[in-house]
């Protein structure tokens, strides 16, 4: 990801956070809109503590069976990153956050990264070595 991608993306989404807050304060009110950005922070933190526990357990339950458990680690980044949007106070980024914690949603994600991957891996934009042991 070049760095112009990462200057907008830490400068402009604050932006438009602020933005969307202010906006909310307008319609609803200070005081709803302080309540819902400490009420998606705190549902927020109590469902990634849950889902992340579980994908705990899938992920210990997996590699006692003997299995990779590679939808299951990729299930728990998306959970971490789910935690740190719903942390973050805004709008956007608490829908995003809501987001990754829905499962069919992460299947959708792991799914296109997984296509992506390939993509780069049959251009040959990634090489891949096996270590055989």
């Amino acid at each position: 990801m070049p760095l112009s991608y990462l200057i907008a993306l830490f400068i402009g989404l604050p932006v438009i956070e602020l933005a969307l807050l202010f906006r909310l304060h307008e319609v609803i009110g200070l005081g709803p809109t302080i309540l819902i950005v400490i009420l998606t922070g705190t549902v927020g933190a109590a469902l990634v503590k849950r889902q992340g526990i579980a994908i705990l357990l899938n992920i210990q339950t997996e590699m006692s069976n003997g299995n990779l458990p590679a939808p299951q680690l990729m299930d728990g980044v998306m959970i971490l990153l789910a935690g740190a949007f719903l942390i973050t106070p805004g709008v956007l980024t608490d829908l995003t956050g809501f987001l990754l914690l829905i499962p069919y949603v992460r299947k959708k994600i792991r799914f296109w990264l997984r296509k992506k991957l390939e993509e780069k891996i049959q251009s040959n934009y990634v090489n891949v070595y096996y270590h055989q042991p």
